[in-house]
C-alpha cells in the first residue's frame, strides 16, 4: 500500500490577493498622478519591490482561463430509499477552476479534481469567448489533466524546468477564485520539494504563501520572466480558507503529462529506478558515517530493474539524483519519475562509509497483462475484480510495486461480500492451488468442489479460511 501519510486537511484553490484598497481621502492625500502603464515595469531586486507587477500580468494573464464542469446526478430521496422504493431524481452538480493555456491551438492544462466525472467541461477566456472543451488525458496520481478546445493562435505560457528555482523567489499565482473573475495574487516560493502533501502522488510541490481559495484549482504560478513554474492545486487550512501555505503542481510534472497527452497516451508512463527504502534518520546516518540524516537507505531491489542492473545494493544509501538531494522514498521518485525513459541519471550513493556515483538509465517499471476480470459463480469470490499485479500496475493502483500476484480491486456484490473478500487482499492459494495469475484462479475455480479452501494476503498478513 501507499506509505505515504496523507496530510492535507483541505482542498482548495490559489486567490486573488491584491494590496489593501486606499481610501478616497489616502488617495487624495499622495502627492502627483499616478505613473502611467508604459513607465511601469516588474522589480528585479529586493529594492524594487514596491514598483508594479503589471508588465508581468499584462504578459501571462490572457493565457489563464476560467473552467466550469458539469455533470448530472442520479438520486434517490433517502427517506423513500429506506423502504427500497422512490424515482430517482436527475440534479446537476458543477465545480468551478481554472486552466493554463500551454498551446496556441488550444491545449489546455488544469488539476484533474477540476473535471474528474465531468460530462460537459466548458472553457472561458479572458476575452470572455467559451468553448466546449474535452479531456486529453487525466492523470490523477498528479492531479493534472490536459484538455483541448476548437480554437487557434491563442496566448500560450511556457511551461519552465524549474532548475533554478529559490525559496524566497517571487511569485504570481493567477485564477478564478469564487467564480468573480480573473485575480492576481503575489508572493514567495516558502518551499521547495515537498513530498509529504497532497493527493497527488506524482509530485513534489512547490509551497507558496500566496493566499488560496475555492476556484483557483488549475490556475497559474509563474515567476517574474512570466513562466509558468506550476499549476495551483490545494492549500493546508483548519478553517478551509487561505492560512498561507498553498501548494503548487512543478513544471516538469506538468510537462511530462502534457507530452504524454500530445503523444496520445492515456495515460503517464513513469520511470521507476525499483528500489524502496526508509529515509536516514540520525541513528542510521551515524551507522553509515554519514555526519547529517539525508537519504534513503535502500531496503530492497526489485530483481531486474535499473537499480540491480546498475549495481545498487540493499544497505546503500541514495543521497541525490544528478546532483538533486533525496531524503525519502516520494523525492526519489519524484526525480526519477519526472525523467524520460531512457534517460541516464546519477545517482549519488554512500556504501560502505564511502561516496560513490554510478549513471543508471531509467525505464518504465516492468509490466504484464492486467488480465482484468470480474469473478461470478458459486465460489467465495463471486463478484470480486481481480487483476494481475506488476510494478506498473501496482503503481498504477498505488499499491505496492513490489507485490505480486492476484490483487482483489472492486467487490461488486454476490457471495464475496459473505466472504468477508476486501479490495487490496491478494489471493495466493484455493485448495491447495498456488495462484500467481488471473488464468490460474480462473481454473481453480472452475472446478466444482464442495468446499473451498483460500489463503489470502492482508496488510502483509497471510489469512486462511475454509467455505461450504
Amino acid at each position: 500500500m501507499s506509505r505515504k501519510l496523507l496530510t492535507i486537511a483541505f482542498l482548495g484553490f490559489l486567490t486573488a490577493c491584491s494590496d489593501p484598497s486606499r481610501s478616497s481621502a489616502q488617495s487624495s492625500a499622495l502627492p502627483g498622478p499616478p505613473l502611467p502603464a508604459a513607465a511601469r515595469r516588474a522589480p528585479t531586486d529586493a529594492a524594487q519591490v514596491k514598483l508594479s507587477f503589471a508588465p508581468v500580468v499584462r504578459k501571462v494573464k490572457n493565457a489563464v482561463v476560467n473552467i466550469s464542469s458539469k455533470r448530472v446526478v442520479r438520486q434517490i430521496d433517502p427517506f423513500f430509499e429506506m423502504f427500497g422504493a422512490g424515482v430517482p431524481r436527475s440534479r446537476v452538480e458543477g465545480s468551478l477552476g481554472s486552466g493554463v493555456i500551454v498551446r496556441a491551438d488550444g491545449v489546455i492544462v488544469t488539476n484533474n479534481h477540476v473535471i474528474e466525472g465531468g460530462q460537459e467541461i466548458t472553457v472561458s477566456l479572458e476575452d470572455r469567448r467559451e468553448f466546449p472543451a474535452k479531456v486529453l488525458l487525466a492523470d490523477p496520481k498528479a492531479d493534472l489533466a490536459v484538455l483541448k478546445i476548437d480554437a487557434k493562435d491563442l496566448p500560450t505560457l511556457a511551461i519552465s524546468a524549474g532548475e533554478d528555482l529559490q525559496v524566497g523567489d517571487l511569485v504570481l499565482a493567477i485564477g478564478d477564485p469564487f467564480g468573480v473573475g480573473q485575480t492576481v495574487t503575489n508572493g514567495i516560493i516558502s518551499a521547495l520539494n515537498r513530498t509529504d502533501v497532497g493527493s497527488g502522488s506524482a509530485s513534489s510541490f512547490i509551497q507558496t504563501d500566496a493566499a488560496i481559495n475555492p476556484g483557483n484549482s488549475g490556475g497559474a504560478l509563474v515567476d517574474m520572466n512570466g513562466d509558468l513554474i506550476g499549476v495551483n492545486s490545494m492549500i493546508l487550512s483548519r478553517s478551509g480558507g487561505s492560512q498561507g501555505v498553498g501548494f503548487a503542481i512543478p513544471g516538469p510534472v506538468v510537462r511530462q503529462v502534457v507530452e504524454a497527452a500530445l503523444g496520445g497516451g492515456k495515460s503517464v508512463a513513469r520511470p521507476w529506478l525499483g528500489v524502496a527504502g526508509q529515509a536516514v534518520n540520525g541513528e542510521i546516518a551515524r551507522s553509515l558515517g554519514l555526519d547529517r540524516p539525508e537519504g534513503l537507505l535502500l531496503a530492497d531491489i526489485y530483481p531486474g530493474s535499473a537499480a540491480a542492473r546498475a549495481g545498487l545494493q540493499q544497505g546503500d544509501a541514495i543521497l541525490s539524483v544528478d546532483g538533486q538531494p533525496v531524503n525519502d522514498e516520494a523525492s526519489l521518485n519524484y526525480r526519477i519519475g519526472t525523467r524520460r525513459a531512457g534517460e541516464e541519471v546519477a545517482i549519488g550513493y554512500q556504501r560502505g562509509g564511502k561516496a560513490q556515483t554510478l549513471r543508471v538509465k531509467v525505464e518504465a517499471p516492468p509490466n504484464r497483462p492486467r488480465d482484468e476480470q470480474l469473478l461470478q459463480g458459486r465460489h467465495p469470490f463471486d463478484g470480486a475484480v481481480v487483476v494481475n499485479l506488476s510494478p506498473a500496475t501496482a503503481i498504477d493502483l498505488d499499491v505496492d510495486p513490489f507485490a505480486s500476484g492476484v490483487l482483489v480491486t472492486e467487490i461488486r456484490g454476490g457471495l464475496s461480500i459473505n466472504a468477508g473478500i476486501r479490495p487490496g487482499d491478494l489471493i495466493r492459494e484455493v485448495n491447495g492451488k498456488k495462484i500467481s495469475a488471473v488464468a490460474e484462479l480462473r481454473a481453480a475455480l472452475v472446478q466444482p468442489s464442495r468446499t473451498w479452501s483460500v489463503v489470502i494476503e492482508r496488510n502483509g498478513q497471510r489469512i486462511s479460511a475454509t467455505f461450504g
